[in-house]
């Protein structure tokens, strides 16, 4: 079985990338899928259908076009990665997150311990919490095997 694990969350650091080495790396039978990472064509999704009359508009019409990748991604993935990062609030993470929970679909929790409290919830619904990308890798290599 080949499982696919998307990757959610925060898109400043090269998490994405440490996981996906790791993976390769290790051989493991996984292939990534994600959001679109890049911030400003994310924000302009929408863009070609219109300009709305204001911002309030144009995040709506964008937030819409990438949730049709989004949602799809995401109900095909056997396993989530929702990654938390430091510097930013990831409302689209938790969304996420909270996306999985509803569908059952499995997923991880990848932070630092100093937001543990602002995520209870949502470490709650979660198989496990890793605080690193190589945490992510090992547990890939066990539940792969």
């Amino acid at each position: 079985m080949i499982w696919t694990v998307y990757l959610s969350g925060e898109i400043h650091t090269d998490w994405r990338e440490q996981i996906a080495a790791g993976a390769e790396a290790a051989g493991l039978p996984v292939e990534f899928t994600s959001a679109n990472t890049d911030h400003e064509s994310s924000d302009a999704a929408g863009d070609f259908l219109g300009k709305p009359d204001n911002n309030f508009w144009r995040d709506h019409q964008s937030s819409k076009v990438n949730a049709i990748r989004t949602k799809t991604l995401l109900e095909q993935c056997d396993l989530a990665v929702i990654r938390f990062g430091d510097k930013y609030k990831q409302w689209n993470a938790a969304f996420d997150a909270g996306y999985c929970a509803a569908m059952g679909t499995p997923y991880i929790t990848l932070h630092s311990d100093d937001i543990v409290h602002p995520l209870k919830e949502v470490d709650a619904a979660a198989m496990a919490w890793a605080q690193t990308p190589e945490q992510v890798v090992e547990l890939l290599k066990y539940v792969t095997a």
